[in-house]
């Protein structure tokens, strides 16, 4: 009873402590509030102590100090969109919800860079790029509900990263506060720069656990002026793998190259009838890009590189609407598989071009040996396949061989060469897989690494590292 006073006074403190430097409108205590933010779009329901929501660098800092203090859990959040858990405070303390910090949104045309606040929606990025003529690549599937600080703590990824690559390849520089309450700018405004070690690189993916993101400052491109798009059946899925690899080695880069198994066709079929083949085991969707007195000659090399590797057909969009029928197909994915049942566990385990084939091979013997719902589809063209598995999480029986065959799927990742995740990050999820990927020794540097950045843990605890005896379980109570 004395401790349980004792944790009573000490998180009274704390929020009197806050309500310093907080309006009270910015400062959530009530337990309904506090409920909002005990999950993600992942498993587990961790209630926070309190709820911040900064929208000043100096507001985070004042924060800061005061969970330093305390040793208090210190989490950031954006939009709650993580598949991983990264946001989730599986230790209590304070959660910092960026949502409303969304108040600088700049583009700078003539030096190709935008500066944002963190609570920016990142397709909102894009969006006013766009006008300039300008591009900002990485499009994440949730793009149009998920935050640019929430992309830039888990480098977020998105089909056009074949060609254009991912979140960090894209922020030039940084704005972040310490575990101490220092506030540091790396990087800068430049596309060169190599002066000291790449501090920008490394908090960027480092999913809230070095630093807390206040700004950043980001490279966009030129946006192409077309784009075309084909859709290509295949009998058999290792040949739609193969086709993978002749393309990408005919000379041709597309923006994007997506993959839907069988089972994926199927279940778009039943949810809105689009006129996709359900007969074959694979589809793949190829956009190229570039200037449009090139892409006819682009596409035909796509064609004939895909019919010799035992295409069945190929449909190639005659317009932008045709096109966006197409893609439709893939966006519809998610949804449909929804439908069949209610809980959707969905990964990112990635392997070199190469082994998509095999990769197939292992997650269909995986399907059998659990008798369960998986369907595949994902980013090819990278290798970033999304591995879903469709199960009840009130049938325990189910769950219990659903947690055993995600095992098995980062393992066969890894014995493929692969990695555990392409773009969602490891969180909570993908913790305790960690030293099966890197080994002893690596998990020691990057932990020796966290140390020296946050040497009382404060800074989202228990991901990516997890803790002793922590074991992978699919939790949702």
């Amino acid at each position: 009873m004395i401790g349980e006073i004792k944790v009573k006074e000490k998180l009274q403190t704390i929020v009197y402590d806050l309500a310093q430097h907080l309006p009270s409108e910015r400062l959530l205590t009530a337990e309904h509030d506090l409920f909002s933010y005990a999950f993600d779009a992942s498993f587990g329901i961790y209630k926070p102590d309190v709820v911040c929501q900064p929208t000043a660098t100096e507001e985070v800092v004042a924060i800061v100090k005061i969970a330093e203090k305390f040793k208090c859990p210190l989490v950031s959040r954006g939009s709650g969109t993580s598949l991983s858990g990264g946001p989730l405070p599986v230790g209590g303390g304070i959660v910092l919800d960026f949502s409303l910090w969304n108040t600088k949104l700049e583009i700078y045309p003539d030096d190709l860079v935008a500066v944002v606040s963190p609570g920016v929606i990142t397709s909102s990025i894009n969006n006013l790029a766009e006008q300039y003529g300008l591009m900002y690549p990485p499009d994440p599937s949730s793009s149009h509900v998920s935050t640019i600080g929430g992309n830039l703590a888990e480098n977020a990824g998105g089909p056009r990263g074949l060609k254009y690559g991912v979140t960090k390849d894209y922020v030039l520089g940084l704005e972040i506060v310490t575990a101490d309450g220092r506030v540091i700018n790396t990087g800068g405004r430049t596309v060169k720069n190599v002066t000291g070690y790449d501090l920008t690189k490394l908090v960027v993916g480092s999913e809230g656990t070095l630093a807390i993101i206040t700004e950043a400052t980001l490279q966009l491109i030129p946006k192409p002026i077309a784009t075309k798009t084909a859709l290509i059946s295949f009998d058999e899925i290792t040949d739609a793998g193969k086709a993978i690899s002749t393309v990408l080695s005919s000379g041709i880069l597309p923006a994007k190259m997506e993959i839907m198994d069988q089972h994926s066709i199927i279940a778009v079929e039943e949810y809105e009838p689009l006129g996709l083949p359900t007969d074959v085991e694979a589809i793949l969707l190829i956009e190229l890009d570039g200037h449009p007195k090139a892409l006819n000659d682009e596409m035909k090399i796509v064609e004939d590189a895909c019919l010799r590797v035992n295409a069945r057909s190929i449909k190639i969009a005659a317009d932008n609407k045709e096109a966006q029928q197409l893609w439709r197909a893939r966006k519809l994915v998610s949804p449909a598989i929804v439908k069949i049942k209610p809980t959707k566990i969905s990964e990112d385990a990635t392997v070199p071009r190469s082994k998509i084939p095999d990769m197939f091979k292992r997650l269909k013997e995986i399907r059998e040996k659990y008798q369960l719902h998986l369907v595949v589809f994902g980013h090819a063209g990278d290798g970033n396949l999304h591995p879903n598995i469709i199960a009840d999480a009130r049938d325990q029986e189910e769950m219990a061989r659903v947690e055993l065959a995600v095992g098995e799927i980062f393992q066969a990742a890894i014995d493929l060469g692969g990695t555990l995740s392409g773009e969602h990050g490891i969180g909570l999820m993908k913790s305790t897989f960690m030293e099966s990927e890197l080994g002893a020794d690596g998990l020691h540097m990057m932990k020796l690494i966290k140390d020296a950045w946050d040497p009382d843990n404060i800074l989202n605890p228990g991901k990516i590292f997890a803790e002793p005896g922590q074991r992978f379980v699919l939790k949702n109570d």
